[in-house]
């Protein structure tokens, strides 16, 4: 093959180096011919100028030696006609005169541009002048003196000398004129010879040329004859090595007309011969609905783009195909327009294939399970809708990226899921999992390994059902049954401590009475002060286990607010900042105003010993309406309106496993002697006791959440507010 493109290499350098010589060979015939012609124009200019020059040298010669003979035969017809006083003499004179006039005149024509002639005329006709005045006055003094007094005249000295200086003029420039003229006819004689000569050298160069010329243009077109059937015998293989390619090959012209097409392509369009196809718009076998887009494709590629494309066509025969093509602009050499080269195949299989496997998707997509496929590097394959709305990922963010590093952070049972899969080919559990927004939730997961045609694993088919809405139910409820057992064993223990609380309290009194020293009654005041501290902390527990019933009003909870805002500015530190937001459109709850009080404050009073450096301690609260949806996730929770009060702290915040426990009794996380454990659990007692619930959102580091929702008071119980509470109230 090296060999092969090696020969075609000196073929391609031999036929530059040949192009390239006849294009110098032509350049120097091309300036060869210019020079002539410049020569021979330049000869031709200077030959005309020389004939210009003789004939002007010609007339001026001719005008000179006419006047020179009219002067005399001037001067001839005067002295006849001094002498014989003849009046033809006198005529002929007199139009001799007129005639040098005239002559002197076309000289100075002849010699306009000649600025050495012009001055030889500006001395000739002055003399010529004066002469012919003398010559006019000897013919006055010959009328009006008689012949005697002109004889004496023409035979002075003046007369004599003017006549001379005339004729000396006139030989001198003969003689100089006749000089240039000899002068012309030797410069045009030569510049003749010279012609011919440039043009017998330049003929022979010429010839050399044009021989040279016929040589390269016969050693050209015999190569063009050999390259002519290189190429036909190149164009032969070509097209047989086109023909014997598995796919269909297309040359497209900018019309749409079909220009060439392989026998792949033959069989593909259900026809014999090319001949059926050559010249026809190849837009007839697409299906209409493809036509326009196939039009914008073509068009593109003419105009010099590169593109793919997937269309419909029905052979000669009917039978549909779905066809792929890959196609790249081919300059057109002769217009340098674009032609459109196409490689085309047939993926009707394929395309029924990817039908089969979409219909297999929908299915999979109708499924509101989150279904998932990775191969065995935990790499996602597949991820249908269930999964999206599942996780809240779309199937091109997830898809090639790794399953373990989306959806989980730290979960034991991967490890152990992934043997048990690899090992029995199924496993089945529960897992936490991570969505798009970072929440965790628990799923309940069944995995099932999927193997190739060698029975090697391949992939895993992952199915989630989510879970944690029935998980967190399933924990309210336990925690709602062990709040109601310890609530039933707490009531017993307050009961029996009661019992054990009273004989100690009357006989505290009774002491007091018989023992009046100080001491004693010191003494004896501790002890009553610490059995009604105890009696307080049982009632406490008793309103927990059972709840309270207080006095039940219509309570306006903004005025509630304020007071519980005054409570901190005064007794909570500097570095807690306080922040109130509370609507004035916010509804009526039913309830004991004392109560509620006591809830606030020991939710405000829990935020505050959360943040023991300072932070930012918000109460909101809001209208809300809890709907069937709602009311499903809550255990507690019933279909209807509510005051919804917010508690939040940016504290150290609280673990899961804490937040499970911190409404049971005599749980706490404060140091001892700074807490009971009995303030949410009471809190709790009072909130369950007015038909409401809580909710707790809390994360280590970030602080913590109370949401106390209690039932809206009704339209008709707010117009039974009395005036007395309308004014504790607030309410005008």
């Amino acid at each position: 093959m090296e060999v092969i493109w090696g020969r075609k290499g000196d073929r391609m350098i031999k036929k530059w180096y040949r192009v390239q010589k006849l294009k110098i060979l032509s350049i120097l015939a091309l300036a060869v011919i210019f020079t002539n012609a410049v020569v021979f124009y330049g000869n031709t200019v200077k030959l005309i100028y020389n004939q210009q020059w003789v004939i002007s040298s010609y007339e001026v010669i001719t005008q000179v030696e006419s006047i020179k003979s009219i002067l005399k035969d001037t001067e001839t017809a005067q002295r006849n006609y001094l002498i014989t006083a003849d009046a033809d003499d006198l005529k002929s004179y007199l139009a001799a005169n007129q005639q040098t006039n005239h002559n002197i005149q076309i000289l100075s024509k002849l010699t306009a541009d000649k600025h050495q002639k012009q001055q030889w005329i500006s001395l000739l006709e002055p003399k010529i002048t004066s002469r012919l005045n003398i010559l006019q006055q000897e013919i006055f003094l010959r009328q009006n003196q008689g012949l005697e007094a002109v004889r004496q005249q023409i035979l002075s000295d003046k007369n004599k000398q003017s006549s001379k200086e005339i004729q000396q003029l006139i030989h001198n420039s003969l003689e100089g004129e006749q000089n240039l003229l000899q002068q012309g006819m030797q410069q045009s004689q030569a510049s003749s010879q010279k012609a011919i000569v440039t043009f017998f050298i330049a003929a022979i160069v010429d010839l050399v040329l044009v021989a040279l010329l016929y040589d390269l243009l016969w050693r050209y077109i015999r190569q063009l004859q050999q390259t002519e059937l290189a190429l036909r015998q190149s164009e032969n293989r070509l097209r047989a090595m086109i023909d014997a390619e598995p796919e269909c090959i297309k040359l497209i012209a900018g019309d749409g007309t079909l220009l060439e097409i392989n026998a792949e392509g033959l069989a593909m369009m259900e026809v014999e011969s090319a001949d059926a196809l050559i010249g026809k718009p190849i837009a007839a076998v697409i299906l209409p609905e493809y036509r326009v887009l196939f039009a914008d494709f073509h068009k593109n590629i003419c105009q010099g783009n590169k593109g793919t494309l997937e269309f419909e066509i029905v052979g000669f025969k009917g039978t549909r195909r779905y066809i792929e093509t890959h196609a790249v602009p081919l300059r057109n050499e002769s217009d340098g327009t674009f032609m459109h080269l196409a490689l085309m195949r047939d993926i009707t299989q394929q395309k029924q294939a990817e039908q089969k496997i979409r219909e297999q998707g929908l299915l999979l997509d109708i499924s509101t399970e989150g279904i998932l496929v990775r191969n065995i590097h935990n790499q996602i394959l597949f991820w249908n809708q269930g999964a999206e709305r599942l996780y809240g990922w779309k199937a091109e963010e997830v898809v090639g990226k790794n399953v373990l590093q989306l959806l989980y952070k730290d979960s034991p049972q991967l490890e152990d899921a992934y043997l048990k899969v690899m090992n029995t080919g199924e496993w089945r559990g529960e897992l936490d999992q991570l969505t798009k927004e970072g929440k965790v939730i628990i799923v309940e997961s069944r995995w099932i390994l999927i193997r190739d045609d060698h029975g090697q694993p391949k992939s895993i088919l992952s199915v989630n059902t989510e879970i944690t809405q029935q998980k967190q139910l399933e924990a309210q409820l336990l925690r709602s049954q062990r709040l109601e057992s310890i609530g039933t064993l707490a009531g017993g223990i307050v009961h029996d401590l009661n019992n054990i609380l009273s004989p100690i309290l009357m006989s505290v009194q009774l002491l007091q009475k018989k023992l009046p020293d100080s001491q004693s009654q010191q003494i004896l005041q501790t002890l009553e002060n610490n059995v009604k501290r105890g009696a307080n902390l049982l009632k406490q527990v008793l309103s927990f286990a059972r709840g309270i019933e207080g006095k039940r009003t219509i309570v306006q909870i903004q005025p509630l607010m304020t007071e519980i805002e005054q409570i901190i500015a005064q007794t909570f530190p500097e570095s807690i900042i306080c922040q109130i937001d509370i609507p004035k459109n916010l509804w009526y709850v039913r309830g004991d105003i004392t109560q509620l009080h006591q809830v606030l404050i020991n939710l405000v009073v829990n935020a505050r010993d959360a943040m023991p450096s300072g932070g930012i301690l918000r109460i909101t609260a809001e209208n809300l309406v809890i709907g069937e949806h709602s009311a499903q996730i809550n255990i507690d929770a019933k279909v209807g309106s509510y005051v919804a009060i917010v508690v939040t702290d940016t504290g150290m915040g609280m673990s899961s496993e804490v937040q499970q426990r911190i409404f049971e009794p005599f749980f706490t996380t404060k140091e001892v002697g700074k807490g009971t454990g009995l303030g949410l659990s009471t809190a709790l007692g009072i909130i369950k006791n007015h038909g409401g619930f809580v909710n707790v959102y809390s994360q280590v580091g970030r602080g913590t959440q109370f949401t106390v929702y209690l039932p809206a008071s009704t339209f008709r119980d707010t117009h039974l507010l009395s005036p007395e509470l309308e004014s504790v109230t607030g309410d005008g």
